[in-house]
């Protein structure tokens, strides 16, 4: 190919720095010869700009020239296999943390109050409204829905082509605090948790499709990274969960992302972020007129809990209220959850739902509470009625 054609958003640069530019937002295809000019049409009808840079061919070689003149030629066979692959050793321990020892809250207005304050929990309105929901009006459940437009919607619905009630849903999971714990299942509810809030607005599992984003700090032991053998094994266990859990709900993973050395280094002083997967669902929606929305909707509907709740308050927003960690992550059973999701789609289907949202950070406490105001009702719940199991502490349930 040629890089003479690349399109340049500044002139002069050097065919080497074309070449190996991360520059965002392009991608590359492959078009069968035949179809070059309808491709290239659509393109320019919808607006991309597409350019032909050059061909596949039998050589075996990697063919770079520039304005006609050859800057690299490369064996296939080297590229896929001429550097010798790293070799590399993990070493999984698992954290052992102290047992939370605290009373209880003698309020738990106030310290719903407090949990509704935190930074993970609190409204992120401001932000949220600096970015346009409407792009070509095809958006029917945006970030923020409600009475007032104000509560935080599970996942968003875009209906891409304005003559079909076919929809696409959106939804993201993420949860690092677990990976205190056990990176596999920060993973694995992290993956739970964009598929559940899919499944919240009304997408169908079983047409659902997953994108992996890894935002990891430095997994490669040396002299800056002493503990990297564990950050290594963190990063196995993690992929370990992927595999997982993609193959248990039958949500494949069609993209992904890494970014694999979040470390910053001030004076003798090593900053590290959690180790954090930003797991992001596709999927549809046959018809977007029974999209569901998490916001109350009407005085004397009856609220349900789905699921059992259990003692696994470990990396929880409440514990690190508490400053604490814990040891009980949360675990996903996938086969449970994959009954439940499909059960409540088909309720979903037949329209006798009239709001749903997840429980995520906060607990029970914090969902209920953003359906109620989302809503703008008031809502009265009886905690005896949770299904749970572990100790009997209200704060806890």
């Amino acid at each position: 190919f040629d890089l003479i054609h690349a399109p340049l958003k500044y002139a002069g640069l050097q065919p080497w720095e074309i070449l190996v530019s991360e520059a965002q937002e392009r991608m590359t295809l492959a078009v069968d010869p035949r179809k070059i000019k309808s491709f290239l049409e659509l393109a320019k009808k919808m607006g991309v700009e597409a350019t032909v840079l050059g061909k596949f061919t039998a050589s075996g070689k990697f063919h770079v020239l520039f304005g006609g003149k050859t800057v690299a030629c490369l064996d296939m066979e080297f590229l896929h296999a001429g550097v010798p692959q790293m070799t590399l050793t993990a070493k999984w321990k698992q954290p052992k943390n102290k047992e939370p020892r605290f009373a209880p809250p003698s309020d738990l207005g106030k310290a719903l109050m407090e949990m509704l304050s935190r930074l993970n929990i609190c409204s992120k309105e401001p932000v949220v409204r600096q970015y346009d929901h409407e792009v070509q009006g095809g958006s029917v459940i945006k970030p923020l829905v409600g009475a007032e437009n104000d509560g935080p919607s599970d996942a968003a619905i875009i209906r891409p082509v304005l003559d079909s009630m076919e929809g696409v849903v959106v939804a993201h999971g993420i949860c690092p605090r677990y990976s205190d714990i056990d990176t596999y299942h920060m993973t694995a509810c992290a993956m739970d948790e964009a598929i559940r809030n899919a499944v919240a607005v009304g997408a169908d599992i079983d047409h659902l499709a997953g994108l992996d984003n890894f935002c990891w700090c430095d997994p490669v032991k040396s002299a800056k990274t002493p503990d990297g053998e564990y950050k290594l094994a963190q990063l196995v266990r993690a992929n370990m969960a992927i595999y997982d859990y993609t193959t248990a709900y039958g949500v494949p993973c069609i993209s992904g992302k890494d970014s694999m050395k979040n470390d910053y280094q001030i004076g003798k002083t090593k900053i590290s972020i959690p180790p954090t997967l930003l797991f992001s669902v596709i999927g549809k929606i046959k018809d977007v007129r029974k999209a569901v929305t998490m916001d109350a909707k009407r005085p004397q509907d009856l609220v349900y809990i789905i699921g059992e709740t259990k003692e696994e308050l470990g990396g929880s927003e409440w514990f690190a209220s508490q400053k604490v960690i814990g040891n009980n992550v949360p675990q996903v059973i996938a086969a449970k959850a994959i009954k439940i999701y499909r059960a409540l789609y088909k309720a979903m289907q037949s329209g006798i739902i009239a709001s749903c949202h997840d429980c995520s950070d906060g607990g029970l406490a914090v969902a209920l509470a953003e359906v109620a105001f989302a809503g703008g009702l008031g809502m009265d719940i009886d905690l005896n009625f949770v299904p749970y199991r572990g100790k009997k502490r209200n704060d806890y349930i």
